[in-house]
């Protein structure tokens, strides 16, 4: 598994911003759901999620979700926790939590701005938004470490 920068975005329209995203980008997103397109990018550290926006209008609205740094294991999560704790910033914990066709350790911080930042490791791709179903591995993606820790 890449150590790569993780950004969630709101798409008005998520069938042709994942057209757009796949010709852009030159490839294939990993995970193609109704609700829930993934991208890692072979060129950048890059992990590309898009989403519906939760209105009809994305005008006036950002189309920002949240930002996310992903790393190589739940360990460097909670090693990066007690840092971000230690420096009393408030953390939202969600250590081994089924979100987003994935089992996850994670915690979330918010910059003075409202923007929230996600620190996390993806320990088993899920084939349920929230549930239980376990999704093969597949060969090739993620599969090189790299711990920024």
């Amino acid at each position: 598994m890449t150590s790569r920068i993780h950004v969630h975005l709101k798409a008005a329209d998520l069938k042709a911003s994942r057209e757009f995203y796949a010709r852009f980008l030159g490839v294939e997103p990993v995970k193609d759901k109704s609700d829930h397109v993934k991208f890692l990018v072979p060129f950048a550290p890059l992990n590309l999620v898009l989403s519906p926006a939760r209105t009809t209008s994305a005008a006036g609205r950002a189309p920002v979700n949240h930002l996310g740094i992903e790393v190589c294991s739940a360990a460097a999560v909670e090693r990066h926790l007690r840092i971000v704790k230690q420096a009393a910033i408030a953390v939202r914990e969600q250590l081994n939590v089924n979100c987003c066709y994935a089992n996850q350790t994670k915690f979330w911080v918010i910059d003075p701005d409202g923007v929230e930042w996600e620190v996390y490791h993806v320990n088993r791709d899920l084939t349920e938004k929230h549930g239980d179903g376990v999704e093969a591995p597949k060969p090739g993606i993620g599969d090189k470490a790299v711990d920024f820790s």
